[in-house]
């Protein structure tokens, strides 16, 4: 353990007398969060989380993104468990966030044990004198209670326990009709995984062509996706339509255990009387669920996720003032700390 301590008891236990002092660290580097690193993936692997919250491309985010977010990392350990909160400094907006600037769709904390230990940790946040900001959280993945939590939007998505692949198909055979359409005119579908960086970058420099507010007309946001795709190529699924000299649209996707997460999503203009995204995106959607794969279309509630959503996800925002952090333990047990 980073404190030199046991690691507690897989079961957390502790009679509920006994309130032992929890033992503190903050980490501002990526350099001092390798430290980190096998109690990170240990709690990642003992409860469901989200590839935002896999180690690598938390410590990528914090190289890639040191000069305009700083991490503040804190860890608490106690014998009913331990908390991480990836959390980083913004000093120009002058707030808290956590790692993943704005890449990152999904976020939370990471703890195992006792709700005390997070509390803490949290708690541990207010000594930066600035509010925090988390967004999107999912349910679950925060405590109920804990912090202020606002509605933001929801996550459509499309689930194996909704719809069978077939009766998805036939749910939109328009988009089917413009699939073949597009083959006539030579264009088919091919999937890369994340080891190809030219390609990656020309649909993110696309994408931002097209639109004057996009995020990606920063380039250390393109590299940053680069390298996380190159980190983890088989995670990263590039689907297309093409044809032997351009390609007529294309979808970034998440690979998960289970579930596919359509990440980005680009077309030609010249092209967009055929809906070649929307296509495409349908036929990802149907091949995922041919293969028990669950589709989130994550982030927004853009009508054309809607078209082919058979649920919503709700997602939440947290906001928090200094004091309200502070507030999240107890006088005595903050005295404790």
């Amino acid at each position: 353990m980073l404190s030199g301590g046991t690691h507690p008891s897989p079961g957390w236990a502790r009679p509920i007398w006994v309130l032992d002092r929890p033992r503190f660290r903050t980490f501002h580097s990526a350099g001092e969060m390798l430290q980190l690193r096998p109690l990170w993936e240990s709690v990642c692997a003992g409860q469901p989380h989200t590839i935002f919250q896999d180690f690598e491309l938390n410590l990528l985010a914090a190289q890639s993104f040191a000069g305009r977010e700083a991490p503040f990392i804190v860890y608490a350990e106690a014998s009913y468990g331990l908390a991480i909160i990836p959390a980083v400094v913004c000093r120009q907006a002058g707030r808290l966030r956590l790692l993943g600037e704005e890449l990152f769709d999904y976020r939370c904390f990471l703890h195992q044990g006792d709700p005390e230990i997070l509390r803490q940790a949290v708690a541990m946040l207010a000594g930066q004198g600035l509010p925090l900001e988390v967004t999107a959280v999912r349910p679950g993945d925060i405590l109920d209670g804990m912090l202020p939590l606002l509605p933001f939007c929801a996550a459509p998505a499309v689930a194996c326990a909704d719809i069978s692949a077939n009766d998805f198909a036939l749910a939109h055979t328009r988009l089917g009709r413009n699939l073949r359409r597009l083959a006539r005119l030579g264009y088919a579908p091919r999937r890369y995984n994340g080891d190809y960086p030219g390609l990656l970058r020309l649909i993110y420099e696309r994408k931002a062509a097209q639109d004057p507010g996009s995020l990606f007309h920063d380039r250390t946001r393109i590299e940053f996706l680069v390298n996380a795709a190159r980190l983890q190529p088989q995670s990263f699924e590039i689907f297309t339509l093409e044809d032997e000299a351009s390609i007529a649209a294309a979808v970034v996707t998440l690979r998960e255990d289970g579930c596919r997460r359509f990440y980005t999503g680009w077309f030609s203009p010249e092209l967009e009387k055929h809906s070649p995204a929307l296509s495409l995106i349908h036929e990802v959607t149907r091949e995922s669920l041919a293969n028990g794969l669950d589709c989130d279309y994550m982030t927004g509630e853009q009508p054309y996720k809607l078209r082919l959503a058979t649920r919503r996800i709700p997602l939440h925002r947290i906001r928090a003032t200094a004091g309200e952090l502070a507030g999240v333990a107890s006088a005595e047990q903050t005295q404790a700390a």
